[in-house]
């Protein structure tokens, strides 16, 4: 059961992430809280030490401390901040590292998607649908919780944490 948890439930809130990113440009508090509090619930049952838990919840609390640090110089999103803070928390130490870059070059390899999308004359079908046309708008902003869920997907089965559940 708690395997089944780890396995499925972090990749499904951070795909429900990035869903809500593309559709509404928001990712909702609950899910960045959601994912804070499954692993504070799965963490003891998978037999994480107390140094390992402590060291995730640091990791998790200096990717805080550096995304909100981000978000007040407006370089991202505030839901962006959280939820990659909470996905730095399941990563760990030094996981998280691997995590980032791979975020970042999936978050450049969308953004140069957009600015091209953008740039393009694209069918009108695709701009009587909000979200799409809220994508689609020249200057609009980039749904970074995409990249964010792009690079958990990649990373989480080669983490340290995913590794210890199916070993």
């Amino acid at each position: 059961m708690v395997n089944s948890i780890v396995l499925l439930v972090f990749p499904l809130l951070m795909i429900i992430a990035a869903w809500r990113d593309i559709t509404s440009m928001t990712i909702p508090n609950w899910i960045s809280l959601a994912l804070l509090g499954l692993f504070l619930v799965v963490s003891p049952l998978i037999g994480l030490s107390w140094a390992e838990f402590g060291v995730h919840i640091a990791v998790g609390l200096a990717a805080l401390l550096l995304t909100i640090t981000m978000f007040a110089l407006g370089w991202i999103g505030g839901g962006d901040a959280k939820l990659f803070a909470a996905a730095a928390l399941w990563m760990g130490w030094p996981d998280v590292l691997a995590y980032t870059i791979v975020s970042a070059l999936a978050g450049g390899l969308l953004t140069v998607f957009l600015l091209y999308a953008r740039k393009t004359p694209m069918p009108p079908v695709l701009y009587a649908q909000k979200w799409s046309a809220t994508l689609l708008k020249k200057g609009g902003d980039v749904p970074y919780g995409v990249a964010l869920c792009a690079g958990a997907l990649y990373m989480f089965p080669k983490s340290a944490l995913f590794l210890s559940v199916v070993s």
